[in-house]
């Protein structure tokens, strides 16, 4: 006859204990390891395996431990917990500790049944972590089986990384480099978007007819979309730019993916407005139809919004829950480490006289092909219009740029039509933050206008490459000088040019000139981007090779290539702007990669080179680049340059240089009547949309979540998962105990180093595991920081870091096993006396195991989740008086104060632990309370949302565990001789 064991009971099998989930049956007994994870989950046959049910062994009196045992053991549990009890499915088995504000989307989504959110917080705070949040949440609880995620093909490995290190999503990338590996796998009428349940999905690829029909009939419950500001077009006359047609298509795939009212949707965006006020209607209308034409300019309308749009600055969450967000008191305040602000300056330098007179000879090249084509035609005109522009803006980049430019025959010069060279020869010129084509934009572009060169061309490029090297391209010199300085200040910069042939030439003319500790790799669109991350990585590699010197630089020459997607923050902590872009823009994109959250410099630099004689760059400068740092400081906020306006002063610089050459005055550029209406236009379009985005983040601000109802649930996480300074010194004092060799600076920022080669055998395994095999079997300082934003190599302190967690359950399987061999941080036992107590006092470390119902619409989900909690009281079991959570909490900090008789301890622990029956009654009443209070928690979370609610249900498993028992005698209860416990 066979033994029905109910969910939520312990047995024994295998040589371990399990609990049982509520998918078991009579035939097979679907279990998860005691304090294991989903990961860990087995089914078992009681027919074939031998299957008996298990009580929690009461901890032995022979086996007692110290002061910090209680400490110890009890953070070793809760860091080991991946199935907490609380509202949050997902928070105890992600790799990742948001901060509290990253907390305010997930709480939004949570009180929708379908979830429409756009979250458009500024650049580097952290928006694919909120994003990542939800996914993983909707996914825990049911709500969704399958995510897609739609982003431009250079941020699809980012997104790939993201979601497998830090929500444990194994996601397939579907580009057009791997769809036909993928699609050679699929049976006959199956879709790839049905065999892999997670994707990550290049926009522009799924986009085309033949792919976009497959994915809308098989599309996921889940979809998130980055950059979504790219994805949708002005209706605006006059503000679709070359961009529009394939921003068209996008939108088109995205009106039917959110045309299924029941598909979750999120979407990511820094720039909601990107300028245009009809774009952002069509944003908001993908969100819900009804958003698209809704009154923002009434309180109801805006109220409306906020419950689908969340936009939040640096400065609204650099400090979080404090007294100045209606909190009562700082105690949960979280400070959230941005860089401060950015040191930046604008760094002139002169041509050298060879420099100047062939910059001249080509002017007056580009002057008298454009006359020339002028009569020939418009399609002429055009092809040497962009020819020129071209030229023009190799010249000023690099020698080796201009050389190449040189031999290389014009794009455009293929057009057939004036319109078709304007498409072909516009990305020359175009530095648009929504550019489609940032892949292949770094290639040197041609200005010769058929497959030879002119003579006048191949003597001009000759002259370039003569030009190479520090003695005649001042350009060159000055930044070595400002790599110098920055270097010798402690900065690891990162060079940004606009062109493959100007990296290349820069990485080998400052190969061996920035110092011999200075490690230096550049990347360009000529790697993969694959490649591209493995050379930075190298890169980083080499400099820790010469761990410990102070003295080891990283500097990184980059194309744009790397100027959206590529988090560079943990490497880099300046920026050398080489070639000024003509869209300022583009250098925030550039700038962000490295000032974001998980800089540890408080302050980033920035230095901008221009040519101050070479007829362009100043101009640019004083026109563009001032007026958008302007607007940047009066609101706060960065706001994209609408492309028309970057375009129409480039263009207009461009003619003047032609007109004039570049020792006319350019002093009346924007003054002559020919263009004086044009620039009024553009600076109220600029200025207008400005406001915009002003605006919108003001007015429509996310004002769903009050920070006190996000206070209440950080505090609740905190109470059932552990805070911050708890991990630290856990983590500090384990590793010692366990024979690291730790190494605290007490320098104020609560990071140290452990070099963990002499730490028991299991212990090294699981470590190497978490960090790669090399720092452990070399013995290096492991930097273990405060900050959850870490470099390759490093270990966050906070406990789902993979470290974290291993030293935690070496720790946690050491003291459940007495036998274990080799240090042994904390036991289930101990004895002390301490001046902290007045009276016998008793710590009980409870394991408390829930059996959750928690409906979804894809119906009721049975789940057993557990929670530790800290029970204390004062007398002998059978007369215990309880004290409050707060009095319990307290006894952790205890010390002794005397030491305490042999004899004495183990008649004490004796009779404490004969009487724990008597405590069962207040245990199971104490589990039922519990539970109630997780109940309401749930249904506080989900209280928009009805049907969820409805059928909630939080039951306790009777007969909880007692992990650990820890007797406090007061110092008038031991003799002064002894041995302390």
């Amino acid at each position: 006859m066979s033994v029905t064991y109910p969910a939520g009971s312990l047995v024994a099998a295998r040589g371990r204990e399990w609990v049982v989930l509520p998918e078991s049956g009579t035939d097979m007994l679907v279990l998860r390891p005691l304090g294991g994870s989903e990961d860990d989950i087995a089914a078992v046959f009681p027919a074939f395996e031998d299957v008996r049910s298990a009580e929690f062994a009461a901890p032995s009196p022979a086996d007692l431990g110290d002061q910090r045992a209680a400490g110890l053991l009890r953070t070793a549990l809760r860091i080991g917990f991946r199935s907490g009890a609380g509202p949050f499915r997902s928070l105890a088995s992600i790799a990742v500790e948001p901060r509290a504000y990253q907390l305010v989307p997930l709480l939004m989504a949570l009180r929708q049944r379908t979830v429409r959110l756009l979250i458009s917080d500024d650049v580097g705070i952290g928006k694919t972590v909120e994003a990542g949040l939800i996914a993983k949440e909707l996914l825990a609880q049911g709500e969704a089986a399958r995510l897609a995620v739609l982003c431009s093909p250079a941020l699809a490995e980012q997104w790939q990384s993201e979601l497998r290190e830090k929500f444990g999503i194994d996601a397939e990338l579907v580009l057009a480099s791997t769809v036909s590996r993928l699609e050679r796998g699929l049976q006959l009428g199956e879709s790839l978007f049905d065999k892999h349940p997670f994707t990550i999905i290049s926009t522009d690829f799924i986009k085309s007819t033949r792919h976009r029909e497959d994915f809308v009939k098989h599309c996921p419950d889940l979809v998130i979309v980055d950059e979504a500001h790219a994805c949708v077009a002005a209706d605006e006359a006059g503000q679709q730019g070359t961009s529009s047609a394939s921003n068209q298509l996008r939108y088109e795939l995205l009106r039917r993916i959110s045309a299924d009212a029941d598909r979750h949707l999120l979407l990511l965006t820094a720039t909601p407005h990107s300028g245009k006020e009809s774009a952002f209607r069509n944003l908001l209308g993908l969100v819900r139809p009804e958003l698209a034409t809704l009154d923002l300019e009434t309180a109801a309308g805006r109220a409306r919004l906020a419950e689908h749009f969340v936009a939040r600055k640096r400065a609204d969450v650099r400090d979080y829950l404090t007294k100045e967000d209606g909190l009562a008191d700082d105690s949960l305040a979280e400070r959230t480490a941005f860089p401060s602000d950015r040191w930046t300056k604008d760094e002139p330098y002169k041509l050298s006289p060879a420099y100047r007179a062939l910059l001249d000879d080509a002017i007056a090249y580009a002057r008298d092909r454009v006359a020339a084509a002028d009569e020939q035609g418009k399609r002429e005109a055009r092809i040497a219009w962009w020819s020129v522009i071209a030229l023009l803006r190799s010249m000023v980049s690099s020698p080796a740029a201009a050389a190449q430019t040189l031999k290389t025959r014009s794009e455009s010069a293929a057009a057939r039509t004036a319109i078709e060279a304007d498409v072909l020869g516009a990305p020359v010129a175009a530095d648009s933050a929504e550019n489609d084509r940032l892949e292949g934009m770094d290639v040197a572009p041609g200005a010769a206008e058929s497959e030879e060169a002119g003579a006048r061309l191949l003597e001009l490029a000759e002259r370039a490459e003569a030009l190479v090297g520090p003695a005649e391209d001042a350009k060159l010199k000055a930044l070595t000088r400002h790599l110098k300085s920055l270097i010798a200040d402690g900065y690891h910069p990162i060079v940004f040019c606009r062109y493959i042939p100007t990296a290349e030439y820069l990485a080998e003319q400052l190969d061996g000139k920035l110092g011999k500790k200075t490690k230096l790799a550049a990347v360009t669109g000529t790697l993969s981007p694959q490649q591209r991350l493995a050379r930075i990585e190298q890169l980083a590699a080499e400099a820790a090779e010469e761990d410990g010197d102070p003295a080891v630089r990283r500097v990184l020459i980059a194309t744009d290539c790397l100027s959206e997607g590529v988090n560079l923050q943990h490497h880099f902590d300046a920026v050398v702007h080489y070639d000024l872009a003509w869209n300022p823009t583009r250098h925030d994109q550039r700038e962000g990669r490295v000032d974001r959250y998980g800089q540890k410099r408080d302050q980033v630099r920035v230095i901008t080179m221009y040519g101050e004689d070479n007829g362009i760059d100043g101009k640019v400068l004083e026109v563009l680049f001032k007026k958008h740092r302007q607007i940047k400081k009066d609101l706060g906020i960065s706001v994209s340059v609408p492309d028309e306006t970057a375009s129409g002063v480039t263009d207009a610089v461009v003619e003047w240089l032609l007109l004039h050459g570049r020792q006319g005055s350019q002093e009346s550029l924007f003054d002559l009547d020919t263009r004086q209406e044009s620039f009024d236009r553009i600076e109220r379009e600029w200025t207008s949309a400005a406001e915009r985005e002003k605006t919108s983040r003001s007015k429509y601000a996310q004002r769903a979540i009050h920070p006190e109802e996000v206070a209440r649930e950080v505090a609740a996480v905190r109470a059932a998962l552990g805070g911050a300074d708890e991990v630290r010194d856990f983590a500090l004092e384990a590793l010692r105990d366990l024979d690291a060799v730790v190494r605290d600076p007490r320098d104020g920022t609560g990071d140290f180093t452990a070099q963990v080669g002499g730490t028991p055998a299991g212990l090294r395994d699981a470590l190497a595991a978490a960090l790669g095999s090399r720092p452990v079997e070399e013995d290096r300082a492991i930097p273990f920081r405060t900050t959850p934003a870490i470099a390759r190599g490093e270990v966050a302190l906070v406990r789902t870091d993979p470290a974290i967690g291993a030293v935690a359950s070496y720790v946690l399987d050491a003291a459940l096993d007495a036998n274990a061999l080799g240090p042994r941080p904390a036991r289930r036992c101990g004895v002390v006396t301490t001046d902290a107590v007045t009276k016998l006092t008793t710590l009980l470390l409870v394991r408390y195991r829930f059996h959750l119902t928690l409906p979804s619409r894809s119906g009721d989900r049975q789940i057993v989740a557990e929670d530790a909690r800290l029970l204390a009281f004062e007398g002998m079991p059978a007369r215990a008086r309880w004290l409050d959570d707060d009095a319990a909490d307290a006894l952790l900090s205890a010390r002794a104060t005397a030491n305490t008789h042999e004899q004495r301890v183990r008649n004490q622990i004796g009779r404490t632990l004969a009487g724990l029956p008597e405590l069962s009654a207040h245990l199971t009443e104490y589990g039922t309370q519990l539970a109630a209070e997780l109940d309401a928690s749930h249904r506080r979370v989900r209280k928009a949302n009805e049907e969820i609610v409805r059928g909630l249900k939080v039951v306790p498993q009777e007969s909880a565990d007692v992990l650990g028992v820890y007797v406090y005698l007061p110092p008038a209860a031991s003799t002064a001789s002894g041995a302390e416990a």
